[in-house]
């Protein structure tokens, strides 16, 4: 038996797919879901989901959302997701140390927390990128 997921971004449908399991990077922690989960609605945070394929791992970057589980179907509403294997490695890298550089460097409240952002998110891509 196998999970369907599907992936939405407010402009397009980014992953559908079957599954045996997922983990996802949700506001608690890590949670995994494999075939029979309970239902449930749970609020994501930044980070990477990974997903098994018979015996594959993928990797996908969440920027935050909802997911919801119901009779094996998982529905991932996220503001934006990127498939790892999309994912320039080197250029993730660079992200990362601009990111942490422009959180240095910031210096007002506002600028912290998108700063802060910033970084939760090139840190999320250049995970994903490194698990390939």
């Amino acid at each position: 038996m196998t999970l369907s997921i599907e992936v939405i971004t407010p402009d397009r449908t980014v992953w559908n797919a079957k599954a045996e399991e997922v983990i996802l990077p949700s506001s608690t922690g890590q949670l995994g879901i494999l075939t029979g989960h309970a239902p449930l609605l749970t609020a994501l945070d930044i980070g990477v989901m990974r997903v098994r394929i018979e015996k594959e791992w993928l990797s996908i970057v969440l920027m935050g959302g909802f997911a919801e589980i119901v009779n094996n179907k998982l529905t991932i509403l996220v503001n934006s997701a990127e498939e790892a294997k999309n994912i320039d490695s080197k250029e993730a890298n660079i992200n990362l140390d601009k990111a942490l550089n422009d959180l240095e460097k910031a210096e007002s409240p506002k600028t912290k927390i998108e700063a802060t952002q910033n970084l939760r998110k090139a840190r999320a891509r250049f995970q994903a990128a490194s698990l390939i």
